[in-house]
C-alpha cells in the first residue's frame, strides 16, 4: 500500500512540484494551501489520514507553528512524522519546532526539491526499519 502524504504549503510551484515528484515516487499525496482556518485544516488531515506530514511555517492564513502546536496537542495525529520546509532560516525557528516535536527541519534555500525528496525518502525508510 502506498504511503500517503500531506503537503502544506503555500507557494504553489513548491507546492505542485512537491506534489508531482512525490507522486512519481509512488505516495499517495493529498495538498493545501493553509488558506483556511486550523480546525478546518486539521479535519483534512484527520480525514486523509496521512503517514507522514511536510509543513511550510509561513501560510496565508494561519501560523504554521500554531498549526504544528495543533497537530502535537491533538491525539488522533500527534505521532506523525513532520517534516519542516521552510525559508525560516533563523535558530529561534529551528529551536521552536524541535521544541513542538518536530525532528525534521529544512531550510528551502538549501535544498532544491529533487534533493529534499531525496532527503525525505531516507528519512521515511529509517523511519519505517524503526517501526
Amino acid at each position: 500500500m502506498a504511503k500517503k502524504i500531506f503537503i502544506i504549503e503555500d507557494d504553489a510551484n513548491v507546492l505542485y512540484g512537491l506534489q508531482a515528484k512525490f507522486s512519481l515516487e509512488g505516495f499517495q499525496v493529498r495538498t493545501n494551501s493553509g488558506n483556511m482556518e486550523i480546525q478546518d485544516l486539521l479535519a483534512e488531515i484527520k480525514k486523509f489520514r496521512p503517514d507522514f506530514i511536510v509543513l511550510d511555517l509561513i501560510l496565508p492564513a494561519l501560523d504554521g507553528f500554531e498549526l504544528l502546536k495543533f497537530i502535537k496537542a491533538d491525539e488522533e495525529i500527534s505521532f506523525l512524522p513532520i517534516f519542516i520546509f521552510t525559508n525560516l532560516s533563523d535558530q529561534d525557528s529551528k529551536n521552536r519546532s524541535l521544541d513542538l516535536g518536530v525532528k525534521h527541519y529544512f531550510i528551502k534555500s538549501d535544498f532544491n526539491i529533487d534533493e529534499f525528496i531525496s532527503k525525505v525518502k531516507k528519512m521515511i525508510i529509517n523511519i519505517e526499519k524503526v517501526k
